[in-house]
C-alpha cells in the first residue's frame, strides 16, 4: 500500500508530522510505501536513518504550504506548489492509495473534490468523523465538506459511513440516526423531512429515526447523519465541550485537596486517552477514490501513526470497493 503524509501541514509541522510518519513505519510491510510531500531539505534528516530493511520511504519536493488561515479554494488555485495539493495530485494520479494531513481542512477537502474522482455512484463526498461516546464510537457524517446538501446526499451519507462502520468496526447491522431538533415525526426543516422518507424507504439501511444530538452519547445509533454545516458545528462544540469539562475537573481536584489530583489522575488519564482526537487517526473524506484521512489540526505523531493505521486496515478491508458494490444498481 502506499501511504501518502503531507509533511507541512499542521499546527506542529513539520517536527511531529515527520515523527509520527517515522513512528508508523512499524505499522508497514516491507511491500508498502510511504510517501512524504514538502520541503527535501526539513525532510531528508528526518528519514536518514530508516532500515532499508523495511517499507520504503520517498520524498517528493513542494515548496509552498497553504497555511491554517487561507481561503481554502483560493490557496489550493494559487498555491500548485503547496503540500496539501501536491498530495492529492499523487492520489489523483494513481500513485498513492491514501493521503493523511493535518493541514487546513478547507483547502483540502477542496482539493479532493476539485481533484479526485468520486467512487462510482457517489454524487457529493462527506467527511466521516469519529464520536466516541461512554456506549462506543459513533460515526458522524457529514462534519463539514457538503452545508448545503440535498436529501440525496444525506442519504448516501447513511449508506457511506454504514459501510465503513461494518467493516472497521465489526457492526454488522449500523444504526442510522437523522440528526433533528426533536424526535417526533413532524418537526424538521423540509430538508430533514425528505430525507428521512428516504431513508425509510432503503431496506439495506437500520434507519431508527430522528435523535437529537444529546442522545449521541446514549447508544441509540451508530452512524448520525446531517448535513456539513451543522455536523461541523456539532463536532467543535463537543470538542470544547471535553476541554472545558476536563479543566473543572482537574480545578476542582486541585481545590478539593493536595492530595486529590495525585489519586485521580490515573482516573483522569483514562478518559482524557479515550476521548482524545489523536486516537482515532483522524476523520476520513467518504466517497473519493483513494483513501482521504485528515487528522486534527493540532495533531501530533499519535495522531499521524494512528491515521497510517487505519489507512492500512481502510486498504486491507476494501471499504470502498464495498462502497460501489453498496451503490451500484444491482444492489438496490
Amino acid at each position: 500500500m502506499r501511504i501518502a503524509i503531507d509533511a507541512m501541514g499542521g499546527d506542529h509541522a513539520p517536527e511531529k508530522i515527520l515523527q509520527g510518519a517515522v513512528d508508523s513505519l512499524d505499522l508497514l510491510d516491507s511491500s508498502d510505501e510511504l510517501i512524504l510531500v514538502g520541503r527535501p531539505e526539513i525532510i531528508q534528516p528526518w528519514i536518514a536513518g530508516v532500515s532499508t530493511h523495511g517499507p520504503s520511504v520517498r520524498v517528493v519536493a513542494a515548496a509552498d504550504v497553504i497555511g491554517m488561515d487561507e481561503s481554502p479554494v483560493e490557496a489550493v488555485r494559487k498555491k500548485r506548489d503547496s503540500s496539501i495539493v501536491k498530495m492529492v495530485k499523487i492520489a489523483a494520479a494513481g500513485d498513492a492509495d491514501a493521503i493523511i494531513s493535518a493541514g487546513n481542512t478547507g483547502a483540502l477537502v477542496a482539493a479532493g473534490v476539485l481533484m479526485l474522482k468520486s467512487l462510482a455512484g457517489v454524487e457529493r463526498p462527506g467527511i466521516a468523523c469519529t464520536i466516541p461516546t461512554p456506549h462506543g464510537v459513533v460515526m458522524l457524517c457529514d462534519a463539514g465538506a457538503n452545508v448545503t446538501p440535498k436529501p440525496a446526499h444525506l442519504h448516501q451519507y447513511a449508506v457511506l459511513a454504514s459501510v465503513y462502520m461494518q467493516a472497521l468496526h465489526h457492526i454488522e447491522n449500523p444504526r442510522v440516526g437523522l440528526l433533528n431538533v426533536g424526535t417526533e415525526e413532524g418537526k424538521g426543516t423540509p430538508l430533514i423531512k425528505e430525507t428521512r422518507g428516504l431513508l425509510e424507504k432503503d431496506q439495506s439501511l437500520n434507519f431508527v429515526g430522528y435523535v437529537e444530538g444529546r442522545e449521541m452519547f446514549k447508544g441509540v445509533c451508530d452512524v448520525v447523519v446531517t448535513d456539513g454545516f451543522t455536523g461541523n458545528v456539532m463536532l467543535k462544540v463537543i470538542e470544547g465541550m471535553n476541554s472545558s469539562f476536563m479543566t473543572m475537573l482537574h480545578q476542582a481536584a486541585v481545590e478539593h485537596s493536595p492530595t486529590a489530583l495525585a489519586d485521580f489522575k490515573p482516573l483522569l488519564s483514562r478518559v482524557t486517552s479515550r476521548y482524545d482526537h489523536e486516537e482515532y487517526g483522524g476523520a476520513l473524506l467518504l466517497g473519493v477514490a483513494g483513501l482521504f484521512f485528515k487528522v486534527h489540526g493540532a495533531a501530533g505523531p499519535r495522531a499521524i501513526r494512528n491515521a497510517v493505521r487505519r489507512a492500512k486496515d481502510a486498504g486491507r478491508l476494501n471499504v470502498n470497493a464495498r462502497i460501489v458494490q453498496r451503490l451500484s444498481p444491482s444492489a438496490v
